[in-house]
């Protein structure tokens, strides 16, 4: 019966995305969709059906409660436009519960001058802007090869005196099958409430008769601002053990993405585990995504994003805790690239 319940909530959240769908640029909080993990990253985010550590907080809350120890994540981002992005977190194992995981990620910029149209060269003032997501999850194995997720997330936008809110969840599933250890894993994010900009900076004068006489000109008004939704997302995924002996192994993995403001477009990668030591990661995300226009010349068309390089290394320390570092590199094209530094303490 829960089961049931389940699938119906991640049916009902695949529908919305449908619904919505191709409404480029109309999704607020668009830092949502920043991947999380050099190691995720490195496999060209190619990641719902792994998310067995602390990056899965992310990409599939169900994948956290098959992570083998608790963890402590910490990563930082040279994101394009010289902006940029940290996350922190961290899960842990709870008896008779499953496991319980916490996040918070930031995106964020150099102060930047106030500009006018009578004073272009900046008023002296300054302004900044900010993204920050704070999210708790659980997750817990139904069986010994089925686990289920739930993240709740809190969002704020701000930009000078201006300040938006909104809250969110994340539902997401793993099935472990009993054949080179393949993954299947579904995940939707960020299903939840509007935002609005509301602040100081929306008050302005009004003069609601500006040709009669005797009138006041400067009646305080709030400029109405609109109501924005989430960028929704739903993922599906496979992955497995391609090659494997003793400790070391070859996983590959594919995900099909379905946003509710792009296109559809897949993700794929591959990672090398030599002895759980050394780990070199590669993937691609299709620079080409249909746009389904009626011209079949015009039918694709190119995004920034292609392929992806990655390495780490895991540093075993004292019983049963260690140390891994992980790097990754994106290309972006005429974006240049975006570089990931990430450190794991597990325990």
């Amino acid at each position: 019966m829960l089961l049931k319940k389940i699938l119906l909530v991640l049916f009902a959240g695949l529908i919305s995305v449908a619904v919505a769908q191709n409404n480029a640029g109309t999704r607020v909080a668009q830092f949502l969709k920043i991947g999380v993990g050099s190691r995720a990253n490195g496999m060209g985010e190619a990641f719902v059906a792994l998310s067995d550590d602390a990056s899965g907080l992310f990409w599939n809350p169900a994948g956290i409660s098959w992570a083998p120890h608790g963890e402590l994540m910490f990563q930082h981002i040279q994101w394009i436009a010289d902006m940029g992005f940290d996350y922190v977190a961290v899960i842990a194992p709870v008896a008779g519960l499953g496991t319980v995981g916490a996040s918070i990620s930031a995106l964020t910029m150099a102060d930047m001058p106030v500009r006018t149209p009578y004073q272009p060269e900046g008023t002296g003032e300054k302004f900044s802007a900010s993204d920050m997501a704070m999210q708790v999850t659980l997750a817990r194995n139904l069986t010994d090869r089925f686990s289920i997720g739930f993240t709740g997330k809190y969002i704020q936008q701000s930009i000078w005196h201006m300040t938006a809110t909104g809250m969110a969840i994340d539902v997401g599933t793993l099935f472990k099958t009993q054949w080179r250890d393949m993954r299947l894993g579904m995940s939707i994010s960020n299903y939840g409430s509007t935002m609005q900009m509301t602040g100081r900076d929306a008050l302005v004068t009004y003069d609601p008769d500006p040709v009669g006489d005797g009138n006041n000109p400067l009646i305080p008004a709030y400029l109405a601002m609109d109501k924005w939704d989430l960028p929704l997302m739903f993922r599906v995924g496979v992955a497995m053990e391609l090659w494997s002996q003793g400790s070391s192994k070859l996983t590959i993995a594919l995900d099909a993405l379905h946003p509710n403001d792009n296109y559809e477009s897949l993700n794929m990668g591959a990672e090398l585990n030599i002895a759980n030591l050394v780990f070199i990661r590669g993937g691609w995300k299709t620079p080409f995504v249909e746009t389904n226009v009626t011209s079949a010349s015009e039918n694709w068309e190119t995004r920034e994003e292609s392929f992806t390089l990655g390495a780490g290394v895991n540093i075993p320390l004292m019983a049963a805790t260690g140390l891994k570092f992980d790097y990754s590199f994106a290309d972006f094209g005429r974006l240049k690239n975006a570089q990931r530094f990430t450190v794991n303490l597990y325990f």
